[in-house]
């Protein structure tokens, strides 16, 4: 309350306001006039959001003049030119098609020398234990018939010799390079087996020799385009199955080509005339068929009509007809086509356990026809006796063991197929030979793989066998 007589105090404003007398015209806002009296922030807060304002913004002017430095100093260097490709790229770039392929062959020489399993190595000592054993009994059988028709008793080892070499390097290089390189040369191989075929029938071109018209050249120096048909029909049946291999079922798109290719080829070495060699494809193909996955009673029907139209080229013939006549009993028809068998026969029952000996046989002395190709087998048995026969049979079953596991451990379908086509082709070949000379089979005139004396049926036996090496090296 207020005395009486005194005046009334005024309340005093906190001591953070200020009170400013306005002055008339000042120039002041409509904001800033309240009765002539403004109000204003507290000195402390204005102060302190005016310092906040002047760091940020410093520190905004010095971020910016670093840049700015930073900017200046930075020197734009330009993008080096690419390095020139290496050498190697440069030369494979000029290099012409031909160069292209040297090179990918030496590339694949290098990786086919790799691995060697332990499955190769045998496969390779039996394929040279063969070769040696048939070197040293084509000098045995060939030694008597070399001296009486050219004056010397070194001539078919001398050529076996030379074909033998020539099949060792054909062996070392088909080994060395992957077998899949092949699959490109299958249609060339095709047409080129054609064209010989073919030009072995023309008379005055083809090579005439006991009625059978079969090689190509002069002199000694022969081809028998039979040989490389067989090679160009395996890879071709290995290489048709392994691209259609979903259609396996379908003999229409995978049993008919094959079947096909086989009746040409086997048509043309027919005419020659060579019934040996086709029944030889027949067995290859088949191989290649059954690994393949074709349907058995598609087998079924294709062997009946293979077995019956061979029936009707066996009898068709007169001379394949005394054959199978003679085949029946060699002795009873001795004039009449069983000579051949017959002296087989005494040959190896002449050779008994051991046999008389190395070159000490009496059978080749003109006894024997063909005492050093189609019949060696029969002069092992003379002179080395059953324990040189089991040896050979043996060799010739480790092939075939050998063959049957390159073949189940290839690396592809196309891998499979081939091997099992050559293993078929050699065991196959070697089963004809041995049962027509111990009078199993009739004769057929096949010679036996690596034993026999024969140019180019060695020298392609031996590519095969390096193809089938270079399968096997490769296994899993």
């Amino acid at each position: 309350m207020s005395v009486i007589g005194e005046h009334p105090r005024t309340p005093r404003p906190p001591d953070d306001f200020r009170t400013t007398i306005a002055r008339p015209g000042g120039g002041r806002s409509a904001a800033d006039r309240t009765d002539g009296v403004r109000t204003t922030r507290p000195a402390g807060a204005g102060a302190r959001a005016a310092k906040g304002a002047g760091a940020a913004a410093r520190a905004t002017r010095a971020a910016g003049a670093a840049a700015a430095t930073r900017a200046r100093r930075r020197v734009i260097k330009p993008k080096p030119a690419p390095p020139p490709p290496p050498r190697k790229e440069r030369r494979e770039a000029r290099q012409s098609t031909v160069a292209r392929s040297v090179r990918r062959l030496r590339q694949a020489w290098t990786d086919g020398g790799r691995l060697r399993p332990p499955g190769y190595y045998g496969l390779l000592s039996t394929i040279v234990v063969l070769n040696l054993v048939g070197l040293v009994m084509i000098l045995s059988s060939s030694s008597v018939e070399a001296l009486a028709n050219y004056g010397s008793s070194w001539l078919f080892f001398k050529r076996q010799l030379t074909w033998m070499t020539l099949g060792f390097i054909a062996l070392t290089v088909t080994s060395r390079i992957d077998y899949r390189i092949f699959r490109r040369y299958v249609l060339p191989a095709l047409a080129v087996s054609s064209f010989l075929l073919l030009l072995v029938l023309v008379p005055g071109v083809g090579v005439n020799v006991n009625g059978s018209t079969r090689w190509l050249g002069v002199g000694s120096a022969r081809f028998q385009p039979s040989e490389l048909a067989k090679l160009a029909l395996l890879l071709y049946g290995a290489d048709l199955l392994a691209r259609r291999a979903a259609h396996v079922g379908d003999w229409r798109v995978v049993l008919r080509p094959v079947f096909l290719v086989f009746c040409f080829f086997g048509g043309l070495v027919m005419l020659q005339p060579d019934m040996g060699t086709t029944i030889t494809m027949a067995i290859l193909t088949g191989s290649i068929l059954f690994v393949g996955g074709i349907r058995m009673r598609h087998m079924a029907t294709v062997f009946a009509t293979s077995a019956v139209v061979g029936t009707f080229l066996a009898f068709a013939e007169p001379y394949r007809r005394a054959r199978m006549m003679s085949f029946i009993d060699p002795f009873d028809h001795y004039k009449e086509g069983g000579y051949q068998v017959a002296q087989s026969l005494i040959a190896l029952g002449s050779g008994g356990w051991t046999g008389v000996g190395l070159g000490a046989g009496r059978a080749k002395w003109m006894f024997l026809p063909n005492a050093h190709t189609d019949f060696i087998f029969a002069i092992i048995g003379e002179e080395l006796g059953l324990v040189g026969c089991a040896l050979v049979l043996f060799l010739f079953g480790a092939l075939a063991v050998l063959g049957v596991r390159a073949t189940m451990r290839a690396p592809d379908r196309f891998g499979q197929l081939v091997a099992a086509g050559i293993t078929g082709w050699i065991v196959g070949q070697a089963i004809i030979n041995v049962g027509a000379v111990t009078g199993a089979l009739p004769v057929t005139g096949v010679p036996l793989p690596f034993v026999s004396f024969g140019g180019s049926a060695l020298l392609f036996t031996m590519c095969a066998s390096g193809v089938l090496l270079n399968i096997a090296r490769q296994g899993r």
